[in-house]
């Protein structure tokens, strides 16, 4: 009997920790918060670089007694030399002379050493200076900060390396969104860390001593669950956003496809709303959003553009296929029904992370590349500088996602997606010549012009054509590459709504990045149909 009972308390006791166990809030138990109160931003503060002492450049410092410079000549005169600024504000170059710095910002230090130079250097000497150290300040870290206190940096040092000093923002009630810098009483900069977080962009400082980093409170905020690439609490300026400003800080996966929204009235009254993701509500302070994504759905929605009469949206069943919509469309006279393009977001973002991942790969090999020389350093440099202003630019490219559909496709296998976009285009008589040409623009179609015929008529190719790799873009979207330069060129018919591309030739003395270079600016070209120049 005694075993009995012993064997039923224990099974009691199991289902009360199994029932405690299913009812209790996630925590995290690193920061002691929920998983539900966990904030954007909540790792950043790790303790990773609070002891990093980086001389990160900034050009508003103005230069101290103590200050150590970096200076080097070459051209007729070559030289390498560090100079101190001296009590009074002077630094002593030989040759030169004293030049007097104190105060001075980063930014101008180079120009007045350089004229200083030219008066004793007439010509073919060149010179570049650089601050190697900042001061030393004592800077107090207060408010919703873990560890409020005062801690020793560089003039130069972030806001973000004081704040890891102090372990970081109080991820309960700390404010990423509203960080003050005191001088003397008075604000004098104010940081929102999400311009860091969402965009790379931090605003950098001189610090001096006494200054006061202020952490304030955290007033509004929403938390997002569900199928989002950011599940997190995110802090709001305003008490209220719109659910379309909103989903750039949620970031919904491609899945989602509605927005359960849950709210609390002044009187504490749960509403719960359910919106489409194109919806644009207001959400407000303390609302839970979870986007979810409904799989289950019966029906998609098909965009229509080009030459078709009628409405321009089609919701159809899933299952459809692209030649029972072709079928149903009502074609203006002036479609061009064999050049029909499917245009799909799921390619689109797939032709988007193939261009990323190569200009990720260019990115690294161009800030990993390295000269011997000095002057052959200052050639990389300005380089470097060049590709990577194509890479931003080439960045914020956005492939259209189109699907070529050959003649012999059987269209009955191609089954429509959400979001599709079908394009019929107009019949035309026109032949578009771009990229790299004297006279880019449209020229009417000749039936016995050859596509050199098109290149002259236009002015011909530029300096900078990459005559191996012109474009041949049907209407219907399939691509021809012609070789200008080859000994035996193969013939190829131009038709009517044809574009030609001439992408640009990039000049570099590493040939891998000359090729990855060309292979990016093919890929752009394709994907988007844009020609980009490299410089």
């Amino acid at each position: 009997m005694k075993k009995i009972l012993l064997f039923l308390i224990l099974i009691i006791n199991l289902v009360w920790a199994v029932d405690i166990a299913m009812t209790q809030t996630p925590v995290d138990s690193e920061n002691n918060i929920t998983l539900k109160e966990k904030p954007f931003g909540y790792n950043l503060f790790k303790g990773h670089f609070a002891n990093i002492k980086q001389f990160i450049y900034n050009p508003h410092y103005r230069i101290n007694i103590g200050d150590k410079i970096s200076i080097v000549f070459w051209g007729a005169f070559e030289n390498q030399l560090v100079v101190e600024v001296d009590n009074q504000g002077n630094i002593f170059i030989p040759k030169v002379g004293v030049i007097h710095v104190l105060g001075l910002e980063a930014s101008k230090l180079n120009i007045v050493i350089q004229n200083a130079v030219k008066k004793v250097f007439k010509n073919n000497v060149f010179v570049y200076a650089n601050v190697l150290n900042y001061q030393p300040v004592n800077v107090f870290v207060t408010g919703n900060v873990n560890y409020p206190g005062l801690y020793q940096g560089l003039s130069s040092d972030s806001i973000i390396q004081f704040l890891d000093k102090a372990k970081g923002i109080n991820l309960k009630n700390g404010s990423f969104r509203k960080i003050y810098v005191k001088r003397n009483g008075k604000i004098i900069r104010s940081y929102d860390l999400y311009n860091f977080l969402l965009g790379g962009n931090l605003q950098m400082m001189e610090f001096k001593n006494g200054d006061i980093i202020y952490v304030d409170s955290l007033k509004y905020y929403i938390y997002v669950t569900g199928d989002v690439k950011r599940a997190y609490r995110f802090e709001l300026l305003y008490p209220e956003i719109t659910l379309q400003k909103f989903k750039k800080y949620a970031l919904p996966n491609e899945t989602a496809t509605s927005v359960i929204v849950k709210h609390w009235d002044k009187n504490g009254k749960l509403i719960t709303k359910k919106y489409s993701i194109n919806d644009n509500p207001f959400i407000f302070n303390g609302d839970e959003v979870n986007f979810i994504s409904e799989h289950n759905a019966k029906q998609i929605t098909i965009k229509l553009d080009g030459a078709i009469k009628g409405s321009h949206t089609l919701i159809v069943k899933k299952g459809t296929s692209l030649k029972e919509v072709l079928n149903e469309l009502n074609y203006s006279p002036f479609a061009n029904k064999n050049a029909i393009q499917l245009y799909r977001k799921s390619i689109a973002k797939l032709q988007k992370q193939l261009i990323d991942a190569q200009l990720k790969d260019l990115e690294q090999k161009v800030l990993t590349s390295s000269s011997v020389t000095t002057a052959g350093a200052t050639i990389k440099k300005e380089e470097a500088e060049l590709i990577l202003n194509f890479i931003k630019r080439a960045r914020q490219i956005q492939p259209k996602g189109r699907v070529v559909l050959n003649k012999d496709t059987n269209l009955s296998n191609v089954i429509l997606e959400e979001g599709d976009t079908i394009y019929v285009p107009k019949k035309s008589s026109i032949v578009t010549i771009q990229g790299e040409v004297k006279i880019p623009g449209a020229q009417t179609y000749v039936p016995k012009y050859t596509l050199e015929d098109y290149i002259n008529s236009v002015g011909g190719f530029t300096n900078r054509a990459d005559k191996e790799h012109v474009l041949i873009i049907r209407q219907s979207g399939k691509v021809i590459t012609y070789d200008d330069t080859a000994f035996f060129k193969k013939h190829i018919k131009i038709k009517k709504g044809d574009s030609i591309l001439v992408l640009g030739k990039p000049s570099s003395e590493n040939l891998q990045i000359t090729k990855d270079i060309t292979q990016i600016l093919y890929q752009i070209a394709i994907s988007a149909g844009v020609v980009l120049r490299l410089f």
